[in-house]
């Protein structure tokens, strides 16, 4: 959690853990447990103990037995939205990296929440058709709102559901294997919401018979243990970093700061601090915030230039490239360990764009919250 000692230090003592190292031993006397999405917390965790208050920097909740924390009057509190932002930066850069004409392309939404509806906008915004599906939303909540079938017959799919196991709309494998021969040829499915909304072993299967489906995948089913054929097939793979902007991590964090205050009826500073974080290693080019781009280039060189998903894929690849004489036990603490040291990128608010360009673009690159000098 981004921020953490600075930001929970004047309301007690702050204890800090890798996530899969904390146990029912090391929460026993504490009153307040912070997590992310690593750490399971249930029953398991927290019987007997003294923890009155959970807080999770992350916009799914998956990982939180909130029944029990409701029977044990335990209150929850979580980030919804904390990283939509970054989100939607991941895939543009996907966008810009596998699909040229990305703009003339369709794409279709499925989840319309914090992260989708977030996306839709832009999208929308830079006059690029979409087709929306989100059973929990109506017509006047989002007027493009479509049929599942619909949304997964584009050209881009974009995955932005929870994982959810009951309900009338559950997620869980969602994308199971009859879905994925329906997919159009040539088509550009990207999941970057819960590993287990794709069937992994019915995705791997399908790319086994040469399917023409592009895949991205920043999140997995059974992580850390992920999948390394699977890896290996995909067009573009990353290690659950979709929403690690700087802002995004830091925003997550106080997000539950406030929340713990309100429950302690406590004032709290609304403003998001700049903690004073590095610039990431070999980004000191970017060092202030200024992008530069040249007579002819425009949006998506911006877009890159901000952020480009390729080195994330490229790094990703070189950990795990002897992973298969590896331990699941291993292999899960390289792809943990990619998470925890990812050299944490900044939003497109962070950047100043100079330079000549495409006059047409200054516009669009203040619509997706750069600064234009």
């Amino acid at each position: 959690m981004s921020g953490v000692q600075a930001i929970f230090a004047p309301y007690g003592d702050v204890e800090t853990l890798p996530g899969r190292d904390i146990t029912a031993a090391t929460v026993a006397s504490a009153d307040v447990l912070l997590v992310r999405s690593v750490t399971q917390v249930d029953k398991q965790l927290l019987d007997g103990s003294s923890v009155q208050f959970v807080g999770s920097a992350t916009i799914g909740t998956d990982h939180i037995d909130r029944q029990y924390l409701q029977q044990k009057g335990i209150h929850f509190a979580h980030a919804p939205g904390c990283n939509a932002e970054a989100v939607v930066q991941y895939m543009l850069s996907v966008f810009c990296t596998l699909e040229a004409q990305w703009r003339d392309k369709t794409v279709g939404i499925v989840g319309c929440g914090n992260v989708g509806g977030r996306l839709y906008h832009r999208l929308s915004a830079l006059g690029v058709s979409c087709a929306v599906y989100d059973p929990f939303l109506n017509d006047a909540q989002c007027p493009l709102l479509t049929d599942v079938e619909t949304a997964l017959s584009a050209d881009i799919i974009c995955l932005h559901t929870p994982l959810t196991r009951g309900g009338p709309y559950p997620t869980h494998h969602l994308i199971n294997r009859q879905i994925l021969e329906q997919l159009r040829p040539g088509a550009l499915l990207i999941n970057a919401s819960r590993g287990g909304v794709i069937d992994n072993a019915a995705l791997q299967a399908h790319l086994n018979t040469g399917a023409d489906l592009r895949v991205v995948l920043d999140v997995w089913e059974g992580e850390p243990q992920i999948n390394l054929a699977l890896l290996r097939q995909v067009s573009i793979a990353t290690p659950h970093i979709a929403g690690y902007s700087q802002e995004g991590r830091l925003r997550g964090t106080q997000m539950v700061r406030d929340a713990l205050c309100r429950f302690l009826d406590l004032a709290f500073d609304n403003t998001l601090n700049d903690l004073g974080i590095d610039v990431p290693a070999g980004d000191e080019e970017r060092v202030g915030g200024s992008l530069m781009i040249g007579e002819g280039q425009g949006l998506d060189q911006a877009i890159l230039g901000a952020y480009s998903v390729s080195r994330d894929d490229k790094q990703m690849r070189r950990a795990l490239a002897d992973g298969g004489d590896k331990t699941d036990g291993e292999l899960g603490r390289v792809f943990d360990a990619l998470r925890k040291h990812y050299a944490q990128r900044r939003e497109f608010s962070y950047y100043t764009v100079s330079g000549p360009g495409e006059p047409a673009c200054h516009g669009e690159l203040e619509l997706l919250g750069f600064n234009i000098q």
